[in-house]
């Protein structure tokens, strides 16, 4: 059984300030762009069976400088939708709403073909992900390169949790993390590494 790396893409303006982004397709910083490349050491040497990037120009671009060799697009690996919270930080979404948290209140519809979307949404999307990368785990190493929030729903989905239990696993740019297994069973192996 292949082990399952995870890279969020590096640096863009709003992950810099904190701003909810997922339709939103920004390119990297100048510094995302050298995050991007520094992953090259953690992820050379490797022979991935399966390597899928979400299709915004962030995790694409990340994918291509960090050297992962034949990346295919995966809609269902999109960021989670913000809705009426895209572009907006949660700081000024407290300022509304004191108590808000993404993990339980979910966000508000945003414009047309945007209404938001659940936990329980996003992890039905990282399910479909994860029937798909789990018979090619059994011929190798896979690799997703993709956004934060997304990520961690599907760690959580991965470890058998509920989709909002990925508020427990924060996730850095530019990082790669590795699920394993261990008796059979999927675990953290390594998590928010930096060359």
């Amino acid at each position: 059984m292949g082990d399952l790396l995870l890279v969020r893409h590096g640096e863009t303006e709003w992950s810099r300030s904190g701003r909810h982004t997922s339709r939103t397709d920004l390119p990297l910083t100048p510094h995302g762009e050298d995050q991007a490349k520094s992953l090259v050491p953690l992820l050379s040497g490797r022979t991935f069976s399966l390597a899928l990037t979400s299709p915004l120009h962030r995790a694409t671009r990340t994918a291509e400088l960090a050297g992962v060799p034949g990346v295919a697009s995966e809609p269902d690996l999109h960021e989670w939708d913000y809705g009426g919270y895209e572009g907006v930080t949660t700081v000024d979404i407290h300022r509304t709403r004191p108590t808000w948290d993404l993990w339980t209140d979910g966000v508000p519809p945003g414009p047309q073909g945007h209404p938001g979307e659940s936990p329980d949404e996003v992890g039905r999307r990282a399910d479909r992900v994860l029937e798909r990368v789990v018979p090619a785990l059994a011929r190798g190493d896979v690799v997703l390169v993709a956004h934060s929030h997304f990520l961690r729903v599907l760690t959580a989905r991965r470890l058998g949790l509920p989709p909002a239990e990925g508020r427990l696993f924060q996730l850095a740019t530019a990082t790669v993390s590795r699920l394993s297994t261990e008796h059979g069973r999927p675990v953290i192996a390594e998590w928010n590494l930096r060359a």
